[in-house]
């Protein structure tokens, strides 16, 4: 069964990671993909390519996410590639990790533009869709480090704090037309970033998991595929934590 037959999804940075991983689930099951990347070109064409061989449709779209200018010019473009949106999906993010006594002005500034701020701007350009057809989901890219705080992540840890914030708030705001907004906060995830990661210390942390193991991008994908679908249509408001027990 094909849980989001012909729904129409906007995915902030998926030429990799999560982002990809979220997108070739959400193609197989039947969504037409748009998916924004800001400078891995040839990674993202590429993932075009094998999601329009799923039999949907699907396009890359070079964007900056910390523009609320370029986030309104997208979403317009998506509504005139594929005539609609059903669900938005905000991935995008980067890490500037420090401790804070080392930590510049610019690198809180530019997690907290990114990761946060992006948020605001994706949500604020495609509210006015959702309002009209008094339909749509949006999902949040949180993490468990917004939840307990992570020593030498201060800017991380409060650009996904917010996100939680602001994800509660418009879950308030939204839900009496249908709108309903949640967020998901991976654990740790062996991506492809970790796989040049010491093993050892990557082993380290999947001992201190209660499932012993590291997160894959598909767990994170199926935890968006039931937020995205009807299959939790009373569900708006929440924290989904993705983390084998981590925070348990």
């Amino acid at each position: 069964m094909k849980f989001l037959e012909g729904k129409n999804v906007i995915i902030t940075g998926a030429s990799r990671g999560i982002g990809k991983g979220i997108a070739t689930i959400f193609a197989e099951h039947g969504a037409n993909v748009a998916f924004t990347y800001s400078s891995s070109e040839a990674p993202a064409l590429e993932l075009e390519k094998e999601l329009n061989g799923k039999g949907i449709k699907a396009k890359a779209y070079k964007s900056n996410a910390a523009s609320f200018e370029a986030s309104e010019k997208l979403v317009a473009q998506v509504l005139e590639d594929f005539g609609g949106i059903d669900v938005l999906i905000n991935n995008a993010g980067i890490t500037k990790d420090n401790l804070l006594m080392r930590m510049r002005e610019e690198d809180f500034d530019q997690v907290i533009e990114i990761n946060l701020k992006s948020v605001f701007n994706m949500t604020k350009a495609v509210q006015r869709t959702f309002l009209k057809q008094r339909k749509g989901s949006i999902i949040n890219m949180s993490s468990v480090v917004g939840v307990k705080g992570n020593a030498g992540q201060s800017n991380y840890a409060a650009s996904k704090a917010g996100m939680i914030g602001f994800t509660k708030s418009v879950a308030l705001e939204l839900g009496s037309r249908n709108i309903r907004c949640n967020a998901i906060a991976p654990g740790f995830i062996e991506t492809e970033m970790t796989a040049k990661l010491d093993e050892k210390v990557v082993q380290g942390w999947r001992d201190g998991i209660p499932l012993k193991r590291g997160g894959t991008t598909e767990d994170i994908a199926n935890a968006c595929l039931f937020l995205a679908s009807d299959l939790s249509a009373y569900i708006t408001g929440q924290v989904l934590n993705v983390d084998g027990g981590m925070l348990t």
